[in-house]
C-alpha cells in the first residue's frame, strides 16, 4: 500500500478522530484472541455510530481497502499483517438505552459483558450468550446461539453502515435470521448497534445459570490459552474434535501452536506461535485425519492477511 496515500487518508481521519485511535502499523496480534497477526498499515477505532458512518466513507472515498474486526476472535492474521485499513469495532460501547426492558447497546461489547450488564439490570434473556466468545455484533451478525438460545430470539433493530458511510436501520423482520446467518451475510454491512427486549427476572436465578453456563464451558475448553476458538467446523456425521483425538493428535504441536490436550478441536498459541506455525499445524491434522478416516477437516476460523 503506497504510504502517500494511508497519509491522506490518516489525514482526513484525523479532522474527526484522535491521534489515539488512528494509528499506523499496529500489531494485530494485539487485538486478536488468537494473540498472532503482523501489522495493520492504519488501525482505526471509531467510537459511536457518527465515527464509523465517518471512518467509513473516508476509507471508501479514499480507495484503500478495509478489513472491519471486533474482539478478534474467530480470526487468524496471518504474519505478513493486513494492507490498507482496519477498523475495530471493540470501542463501539455506548449505551443508549436500559428501559423496560429494552436495551440498546454498541455492538463491540463482547457478549460477556453485554450478558453481565443485563444481569446488573436485573434482565433475563441473554444469559445462553455468557460464554460465547467475539462481540455483539459478530454474534448478531452469526446469529450466534448456544444452550437452548440464539440472537434472532432477543434482537429487535439493529443500526448499520455500509461501505459509503451510509447509517442502515433493520427492524427485527427485516434480519433474515437463521441459523447461524442475518442479512449481513449478504449485505456486508457493519453492525454499529443493537436493539435487545429482555424480560425482567430474578437476579439471583440470572446469576446462577450463568455460572452454570460459565462453568459448564470452562471445564470443556482450553480457556487458560489463546486461541481463535473451535479451529474446524464440524463435519457431517462427526464431531472434528473426537476424529481428532482417536487420530492421536492431541498435544501435536508446530512451534507454538498446539493441539489442546484438554480439547482437541482446538489449536491454541502456548506462547509465541506464528501465524505459520497454526497454518502448518491445521493441515497436517487435515491430512492425517484424511489418512485415518477419509474426513476432509474445513477450518472454521477465517484466514485474512497476507504471507511475511
Amino acid at each position: 500500500m503506497a504510504q502517500n496515500n494511508i497519509d491522506a487518508l490518516k489525514s482526513v481521519l484525523l479532522t474527526e478522530l484522535p491521534e489515539t485511535r488512528v494509528r499506523e502499523s499496529e500489531r494485530l496480534a494485539e487485538h486478536t484472541t488468537f494473540k498472532i497477526g503482523g501489522p495493520a498499515d492504519i488501525f482505526v477505532e471509531p467510537v459511536n455510530m457518527h465515527e464509523l458512518s465517518f471512518v467509513l466513507k473516508s476509507i471508501h472515498d479514499s480507495g484503500i481497502p478495509v478489513t472491519v474486526i471486533g474482539c478478534g476472535s474467530n480470526i487468524l492474521v496471518k504474519d505478513g499483517g493486513i494492507r490498507g485499513a482496519v477498523v475495530s469495532l471493540r470501542h463501539m460501547t455506548q449505551i443508549k438505552d436500559c428501559n423496560d426492558g429494552v436495551l440498546c447497546v454498541g455492538s463491540g461489547f463482547t457478549l460477556k459483558e453485554v450478558s453481565e450488564f443485563a444481569w446488573e439490570q436485573g434482565l433475563t434473556g441473554l444469559e445462553f450468550a455468557i460464554g460465547i466468545p467475539g462481540t455483539l455484533g459478530g454474534a448478531v451478525f452469526m446469529n450466534a446461539g448456544a444452550y437452548d438460545g440464539e440472537m434472532s430470539y432477543v434482537v429487535t433493530e439493529v443500526q448499520a453502515v455500509d461501505f459509503q458511510g451510509n447509517i442502515k436501520h433493520y427492524d427485527a423482520d427485516q434480519l433474515d435470521f437463521a441459523y447461524r446467518h442475518s442479512i449481513f451475510h449478504d449485505n456486508h454491512e457493519v453492525i454499529g448497534e443493537v436493539l435487545m427486549s429482555l424480560k425482567a427476572g430474578d437476579k439471583t436465578a440470572i446469576k446462577e445459570r450463568m455460572d452454570d453456563l460459565t462453568e459448564r464451558r470452562e471445564s470443556k475448553q482450553p480457556l487458560e490459552f489463546a486461541s481463535a476458538g473451535s479451529t474446524f467446523k464440524r463435519p457431517p456425521g462427526y464431531f472434528a474434535g473426537t476424529l481428532i483425538e482417536q487420530t492421536g493428535l492431541k498435544g501435536l504441536s508446530v512451534g507454538d501452536a498446539q493441539i489442546s490436550e484438554k480439547h482437541a478441536g482446538f489449536v491454541i498459541n502456548t506462547g509465541n506461535a506464528s501465524a505459520n506455525d497454526v497454518l502448518n499445524l491445521i493441515a497436517e491434522v487435515q491430512r492425517r485425519v484424511y489418512d485415518e478416516h477419509g474426513v476432509h477437516l474445513e477450518p472454521e476460523v477465517r484466514m485474512i492477511g497476507e504471507d511475511e
